[in-house]
């Protein structure tokens, strides 16, 4: 049977990281498995929501086609 553990570290100098819990009982076989979090650019300063605004590709190619769809979308109500 696994038995998860969870528990996060701070890595000491070295690259040296260290688990200590009453669960692991000596001498036992574990896998260890480190996922590292992302550390934030500090020279960076986080964007905001308004900048991802028109910053991916639109379904249409140019202005005009969308103004065609739309159009046709209006018309398409009065009828």
């Amino acid at each position: 049977m696994l038995t998860g553990l969870r528990q996060k570290a701070i890595v000491q100098p070295g690259g040296l990281v260290e688990i200590r819990s009453l669960e692991l009982p000596a001498g036992a076989t574990v896998e260890v498995i480190v996922l590292l979090e992302t550390i934030p650019d500090i020279d960076e300063p986080p964007k905001s929501l308004t900048s991802f605004i028109g910053a991916a590709k639109g379904i249409f190619p140019n202005p005009e086609s969308a103004d065609q769809f739309i159009r046709q979308e209006r018309d398409s109500w009065e009828s």
